[in-house]
């Protein structure tokens, strides 16, 4: 599209330039188009927008609407509430933030106060500073040589195939400028993920994409090869994710480009779906010792593994497995059913997986309750936008979070909702190339960066007005939540957060008793009766 419109101006410049002196009516048409003509260019040319990049003229009238957008958006959420991903608030911030617009609101809170749901923190009247090494948490457990120190604000798993290649550029460029790491999503680690110097997290998915044999089982020695990248910092192992938990990767084939065939080493002209499972294991004892494996394979790097949050029992026999094996992942991701930003069956994606908040604070109590938690770093993923989100999962039980919508929103998605299509409009979900072309990658990287910055800055602050020093020092009891018209209550009275060890005696915690009886470490299946 790109091209046709440069033909077509260049072409309407040419004709008016050369017919003008010897046609009256054309060169009034020349006064009537010329402007237009003008916009056009400069619309085609500039970089900052791409819309405007890949719509010239058109393109405006996206933020005409954008400029009564309090209106138009207020009345699309009341109308459409459940096709909006999240709040005009949450989009109105990352579009600030990472253009480094005033994010300031003025008329005092956006959010009907007295309405059940709502949540908040209370402050101190002696407030503390914190700095930016207060916004870092060191990822390693006693068996990893080589940690990380990771931000607590980062970019979620999305592949290259889903996002193009101009898309993964722009992103590990902002990493890199914000100090901040890049899950490559389970299409693999590709060049485009290290072109730019950014953390990457290199994610293992049940296809095993950049590190299968030809019949698609893992390579040791593929997984070698890649993970001693240097700017490969961590592993993770997908079991599972948000968007369609225990369904596999899909990717249409209408994205499957010959290099990503390559890649991921594919067939053209199919879709790409990952097996529902894993291959290299299939009992929460053979997790870990793969976990294990993958650990040595990398020379040591942090490795972990991301699920959403199925059958209470099946996790609780990975922790029963820890206790037996004594290996733990350096971190485990718990996705939220209602996250995701990848194609999937619709059931699934409203229907499958247990939401991030009480997933969290499940797999939290468990890590707690065998004894584990201070050897495994949780990340929350799902739905997180803002400061107040990560301080949220924070208390919760999470030590850092990831974002996919966030970042996307920050390279210029505009919810057009055709990621799965190959037509995204902002040129970040297609592999069209005169659609990728609008995408610039600097302007697009610094806004990723921005978009973090500000976010951290503003988690910084909530947690210093809080009086407290630092985020670990974050707990249940600092979130509080309206459940009723005249009913206050902290997440520590409303959520069950056991006691250290509590798992590990004879005594278990009622909620835990049914779920700890079933779970074996030597199998994901019901244990058998006494």
């Amino acid at each position: 599209m790109r091209r046709q419109f440069k033909l077509i101006f260049l072409f309407l410049i040419a004709f008016f330039a050369a017919t003008a002196p010897f046609f009256p009516k054309v060169l009034w048409a020349l006064i009537f188009f010329g402007p237009l003509m003008a916009i056009g260019l400069k619309d085609y040319f500039q970089k900052k927008h791409t819309i405007l990049r890949n719509f010239p003229i058109i393109g405006h009238g996206r933020y005409f609407l954008e400029m009564i957008r309090p209106e138009i958006n207020q009345y699309f959420i009341e109308s459409n509430s459940d096709g909006v991903p999240f709040s005009r608030e949450q989009r109105s911030v990352v579009y600030q933030r990472a253009k480094r617009e005033l994010d300031t609101l003025p008329f005092g809170t956006q959010k009907d106060v007295y309405e059940v749901g709502y949540e908040w923190v209370n402050h101190s009247i002696a407030p503390k500073h914190l700095t930016n090494d207060d916004m870092r948490v060191r990822i390693g457990g006693p068996d990893c040589e080589k940690p990380y120190s990771a931000s607590l604000f980062n970019i979620s798993a999305m592949s290259y195939g889903a996002l193009n290649k101009n898309a993964v550029e722009a992103l590990n460029q902002g990493a890199k400028k914000g100090g901040f790491y890049h899950n490559s999503g389970e299409g693999s680690v590709t060049p485009y993920h290290l072109k730019h110097g950014g953390d990457v997290v290199w994610q293992i998915g049940t296809g095993y994409f950049g590190c299968r044999t030809m019949n698609g089982k893992f390579s040791e020695e593929r997984f070698r090869e890649t993970a001693v990248h240097p700017h490969i910092k961590m592993i993770e192992i997908k079991i599972s994710q948000g968007a369609k938990p225990g369904h596999g990767g899909i990717l249409p084939a209408a994205k499957v480009t010959r290099e990503i065939a390559e890649i991921r080493g594919v067939p053209m002209g199919k879709d790409v779906v990952s097996p529902p499972g894993h291959s290299a294991f299939s009992t929460p004892i053979e997790l870990l010792e793969f976990v294990a494996k993958l650990r040595k394979l990398s020379g040591g790097k942090p490795v972990g593994f991301k699920l959403c949050v199925g059958k209470r029992r099946e996790f609780l026999a990975i922790c029963k497995a820890m206790n037996e094996t004594k290996i733990t992942p350096d971190f485990i991701t718990v996705d939220g059913g209602e996250g995701g930003t990848g194609a999937a069956p619709l059931e699934f994606s409203n229907s499958v997986g247990c939401p991030l908040r009480e997933g969290l604070i499940f797999v939290h109590n468990c890590l707690v309750g065998f004894n584990v938690r201070n050897q495994v770093k949780v990340i929350a993923s799902g739905k997180v936008m803002t400061g107040f989100d990560i301080l949220a999962k924070l208390a919760m039980g999470a030590d850092l979070c990831n974002s996919a919508r966030g970042m996307l929103l920050a390279l210029g998605c505009i919810q057009a909702l055709r990621c799965n299509s190959n037509t995204c409009p902002t040129g970040i979900t297609t592999n069209d190339r005169n659609l990728m072309a609008g995408l610039h990658i600097p302007t697009k990287a610094e806004r990723v960066a921005n978009f973090q910055i500000e976010t951290i800055k503003s988690l910084k602050d909530m947690v210093g007005v809080m009086g407290l020093s630092k985020t670990t020092e974050v707990r249940p009891w600092h979130l509080m939540r309206r459940i009723s018209h005249n009913e206050i209550r902290h997440y520590g009275e409303i959520y069950d957060f056991i006691e250290p060890g509590s798992l590990l005696g004879s005594s278990l915690p009622k909620t835990f008793e049914r779920a700890w009886h079933e779970a074996q470490a030597r199998s994901f299946d019901v244990a058998p009766a006494n």
